[in-house]
């Protein structure tokens, strides 16, 4: 039973469901596409000195808090912040964020679709330069074969290898800028359209449908990863590659920017922020142990990384191997290791298009545990503002998904990807860190440090070390800080392929992107104050204070309204 007798939201089925939508959740393409990469560029084995401890001083804290506030709450991530009713415009922010960035995320995951579907045939469509879709601009790097002419690439006429052109030219049938939208790229939106069904399937009866789901979807990316590793570690060249990622490089440390690209990858790589932690939690039976999960997912989570650090450089140095060209030369992070640079290598092995077949259905399940969580955070979010619409949510549940495909034409345009790499370089970074800013100081400082350690205890029935106590009101606001101020510093004009020039419109479009959610915070704290009742400071004394905050199932609530009385009658 719920208080106010509305309809119950449900409960996972069991622990096991709660750990692999995490799991599935947190390791994404990032793992595979972005962190090998940095690590490879930050010194190393030496990166791991940087990436550790901002796991320990963050990530894990900040998992931690917001596992515990959906899971006290019984909430997603617009009504848990009925902890500081003032601050619930961060809750908004979350939506309007993951409206955007599953929009065009889709569309990422639609490529490996047709990927996988180029790969079903004998020989690799982009073994050669011999296609209705390669230019004279295209190099067979085989056996070294134009190995100098390559290396001395450079200029808008620069060389390309078969896969560059493949998935520019025959995948994304690519315009030449993002003021040149040209036609639909029909393939692509089928794609898209698989895409979103496979979703909406998965996601029809919310954590019913998603906990049977991820028992497959956040499981078999790993037997995949296991494979590739092995036959990646057993090819000529492979030590090479993995010596160019694993070697440390201890000057580097002293490096600013290495620094602060640890912390965003711990940061971005766990999730906080987008409502996906405190939505999943918010299902999970109250007294389960928030501390062991909170530390046991974010360790799998890295080590996942650094697993499939040995999975792309092991293959990379058989590229080096084949072609001649350095490592180094070949070491990319982002759609580009994925789409252009790992398939090229790929295609270099025996039995090319088996292997292509399990790299890019790994890659399609990756993404796809990552849209089942934020689409579900946005349709929770929702119900739980309107929780008479609990018995329509299939409808409400078709309806936003169609909404985002529809949203998701535009990037399935030639000039498409242009669109999705200013939307994936302004959407959502700054914005999702200052919402973790919000979090933490509305907890740890509104709320109060020592108020949370009593909810938390009384749900989990153990202690609360000082380290967390520690970590939110200290160091993770000052990490996050940190990552927020780096991430302004660092961040450089988009820009795709290195020579297509983005026009002003289109920059001043990707930060109002940004700015669109990030206003909601401080929109919503303008609205309460100045249409509330009372005076100034009554209003602010009282959107500060909790609205009914507590546990959802009545029973927990009277005993958690016992508890505290007792806590005041020992003080």
């Amino acid at each position: 039973m719920t208080i106010q007798g509305v309809e119950a939201r449900g409960h996972w089925a069991s622990k096991t469901e709660f750990l692999l939508s995490c799991m599935g959740y947190a390791i994404g393409l990032g793992n595979v596409w972005r962190f090998p990469y940095l690590c490879y560029r930050n010194g190393g084995g030496a990166f791991l000195v940087p990436y550790l401890l901002m796991l320990v001083l963050c990530g894990v804290p900040l998992f931690f808090l917001e596992v515990c506030l959906g899971q006290f709450s019984g909430t997603g991530c617009v009504t848990v912040f009925k902890i500081v009713p003032l601050l619930k415009g961060a809750g908004v922010a979350i939506v309007v964020v993951n409206f955007i960035c599953t929009a065009y995320y889709n569309v990422i995951i639609s490529y490996p679709i047709l990927f996988l579907w180029r790969s079903l045939q004998a020989q690799l469509p982009w073994e050669t330069c011999q296609n209705a879709w390669n230019t004279d601009r295209c190099l067979e790097l085989r056996d070294g074969q134009h190995r100098d002419m390559f290396l001395n690439n450079s200029g808008l006429g620069r060389f390309r290898t078969p896969a560059d052109e493949f998935f520019h030219n025959e995948i994304l049938q690519i315009s030449d800028g993002i003021e040149q939208p040209g036609g639909i790229v029909w393939p692509l939106l089928v794609c898209n359209i698989l895409a979103w069904l496979v979703i909406f399937c998965c996601i029809a009866k919310g954590v019913e449908s998603i906990g049977k789901v991820v028992y497959f979807t956040a499981t078999f990316p790993f037997v995949i990863l296991a494979v590739l590793l092995v036959r990646g570690v057993t090819l000529p060249g492979a030590l090479e590659g993995i010596r160019f990622y694993i070697v440390p490089q201890w000057g580097q440390l002293l490096d600013l920017k290495v620094w602060a690209d640890a912390a965003v990858q711990i940061f971005f790589s766990l999730g906080p922020g987008w409502g996906g932690i405190v939505n999943m939690a918010s299902y999970n039976q109250f007294k389960n142990n928030t501390k062991l999960d909170s530390i046991l997912i974010p360790i799998i989570n890295c080590g996942t990384s650094i697993l499939a650090g040995f999975v792309v450089f092991s293959v990379l140095g058989y590229f080096s191997h084949q072609t001649g060209l350095p490592v180094a030369t070949a070491a990319t992070g982002g759609p580009g290791l994925a789409f252009i640079t790992y398939p090229e290598a790929i295609s270099m092995l025996p039995f090319a298009p088996l292997w292509a077949c399990l790299f890019f259905s790994m890659l399609f399940l990756l993404g796809v545990d990552s849209m089942f969580v934020q689409i579900e955070a946005i349709i929770s979010s929702v119900l739980d503002v309107f929780p008479s619409l609990r018995p329509k949510k299939l409808l409400i549940t078709a309806g936003t998904c169609g909404m985002l495909f529809l949203l998701s034409i535009s990037c399935v345009t030639r000039g498409g990807m242009y669109l999705i790499q200013l939307l994936d370089w302004y959407s959502a970074s700054i914005a999702v860190i200052l919402v973790c800013i919000v979090e933490v100081i509305a907890v740890a400082w509104i709320y109060g440090c020592e108020n949370f350690v009593r909810d938390i205890q009384f749900m989990i029935d153990r202690k609360v070390e000082r380290f967390w106590i520690v970590s939110w009101k200290f160091v993770t606001p000052v990490v996050l800080i940190f990552i927020f101020f780096t991430t302004i510093a660092y961040n450089t004009e988009v820009s795709y392929r290195t020579v297509a020039i983005y026009p002003r419109w289109a920059v001043k479009l990707g930060w109002a992107s940004c700015f669109l959610s990030m206003f909601c915070i401080p929109a919503y704290i303008i609205f309460k104050l100045v249409f509330g009742e009372g005076s100034f400071l009554t209003r602010v004394r009282e959107q500060l204070k909790p609205e009914d905050w507590g546990p959802a199932d009545a029973d927990q609530r009277a005993l958690w309204h016992a508890h505290i009385e007792a806590s005041y009658r020992k003080a």
